[in-house]
């Protein structure tokens, strides 16, 4: 009952807080790209304090040593909402790697469009990885790394797909290493509107994994296998918390 009442009143929360915020954003069009991401992504940092504070979901991180100064591809588990808030505020500058129809969402999708994600036009001709370097190359000019979920879509936390190979094509074709991590923010924010759980999200950054002369199946396979089984380490966060329900 708790959670259920925390994550309504989370719910309002945003429904409040967005528009507002994004029509700030919009008047802001004219800020230099890192510029802009960096206050659009306040917006982040604001629904992260919300969650905090009306849902009780905190956060600690191992593994920071691991974030070095260079650009690099970060490719991250996938099964919430919390971790493109988090990595939005605890990364450099990201570039996220979308579908292009997120961009016509009313106020989010008009933020997002300014906060220079890379986005794949899957009704063009073109190759969705051309797509991707292309406006990668210029993205890593501009300051920004390159985030991918190879899973594709959120996953359930009791479930597993087979990862695509998409961020390690890049990392080939780039030259840069991946950036592996992993989390357990799942069990606290599920995907949906209901479900959100009192407790604190560990995220771990995993040491980058350099191309070097390996197949994207293989890099990507390194990534996963690290990504998995500290996943499966880090474990729930709810399983020495009380029931909150």
């Amino acid at each position: 009952m708790v959670s259920s009442l925390r994550s309504i009143a989370f719910a309002l929360f945003q429904l409040i807080v967005t528009p507002v915020y994004a029509m700030t954003v919009l008047l802001l069009f004219w800020l230099p790209p890192v510029a802009r991401y960096r206050y659009i992504t306040g917006w982040c940092g604001l629904n992260l304090w919300g969650a905090r504070w009306i849902c009780g979901i905190k956060s600690r991180v191992i593994g920071s040593e691991n974030v070095h100064p260079t650009p690099h591809i970060v490719a991250c588990k996938h099964s919430s909402t919390w971790e493109t808030l988090f990595l939005s505020r605890y990364l450099p500058p990201l570039a996220y790697v979308a579908k292009k129809e997120l961009l016509s969402l009313p106020f989010f999708g008009w933020a997002f469009r300014l906060a220079s994600p890379i986005t794949i036009d899957r009704k063009a001709g073109q190759d969705s990885m051309a797509q991707i370097s292309d406006q990668g190359r210029e993205r890593f000019a501009l300051g920004f790394w390159i985030v991918l979920y190879p899973e594709g879509t959120r996953i359930p936390v009791h479930k597993r797909v087979r990862y695509k190979t998409g961020a390690a094509r890049l990392a080939i074709d780039m030259n840069v290493p991946i950036l592996p991590i992993a989390h357990n923010a799942g069990w606290l924010w599920p995907k949906g509107v209901m479900g959100k759980r009192a407790g604190t999200v560990t995220l771990s950054i995993g040491k980058p994994i350099a191309p070097a002369s390996m197949t994207a199946a293989e890099l990507m396979l390194a990534v996963e296998t690290w990504i998995e089984s500290e996943v499966q380490r880090l474990g729930s966060p709810l399983r020495d918390a009380p029931d909150s329900r």
